[in-house]
């Protein structure tokens, strides 16, 4: 990818100044906007995967930071928060006139879901959707997921201490499974399934189901 495919912009909200970096198709037919968690940022090693990979194929992806993050805040807000944040970034993203799938990882994912229906994602990507707090499955997030609305692909570590695949309630969604990955799809060096493996099964993956979404805009 040649440095004039990415550039990064920043974005005024309701909650503060969010930034958007870029990873541009040369010929998009999709814009993938997938944001961060609230203990991360867009340096996220799936994240990073997926802008690095999806541009050659006719994706522009969009890695957006939600304005705690960019003001080097360390905790993120109230879900509440996060919802108004994505909503004043989202017309940014729509602007290249592609359809949007929106997405993100852990708390990011959620954001998606919640919100998809009411901004017109035409689907949405989460990526280690957190079901529940560790150890807590009596307090399920099902409802977001199953309530997204939109075609939904859930890629999910499978020990995630945060909802393993098999703990997810039937859906419209699709899974897939990481093999032993764990809430950032890392992998334990003694696992039959190498790091640079777990990745290319997310972004294969990915691929697969965002060429399957519909005939493709030219």
């Amino acid at each position: 990818m040649s440095p004039s495919d990415t550039h990064t912009e920043t974005v005024e909200t309701d909650v503060g100044t969010a930034r958007v970096t870029w990873r541009s198709a040369a010929r998009p037919r999709f814009v993938l906007a997938v944001s961060h968690g609230a203990g991360g940022g867009i340096e996220a090693r799936d994240l990073q995967a997926l802008a690095g990979e999806l541009p050659a194929h006719g994706v522009t992806v969009a890695l957006v930071e939600q304005p705690w993050r960019v003001a080097g805040k360390k905790l993120a807000p109230a879900p509440k928060t996060l919802d108004v944040g994505w909503r004043g970034i989202w017309p940014a993203l729509a602007k290249p006139g592609r359809p949007v799938i929106a997405g993100g990882r852990s708390a990011g994912a959620r954001v998606a879901c919640r919100t998809a229906g009411e901004l017109g994602a035409v689907a949405v990507l989460a990526l280690s959707f957190p079901l529940h707090p560790p150890g807590r499955p009596d307090r399920s997030r099902a409802a977001e997921l199953l309530g997204a609305g939109v075609p939904t692909l859930v890629v999910q570590g499978g020990n995630d201490p945060f909802g393993k695949p098999a703990e997810f309630p039937p859906g419209e969604h699709e899974l897939v499974e990481v093999p032993y990955g764990d809430h950032g799809f890392a992998v334990p060096k003694r696992a039959p399934v190498g790091q640079d493996e777990a990745m290319a099964v997310i972004t294969g993956r990915v691929m697969e189901w965002i060429a399957s979404l519909a005939p493709l805009p030219g």
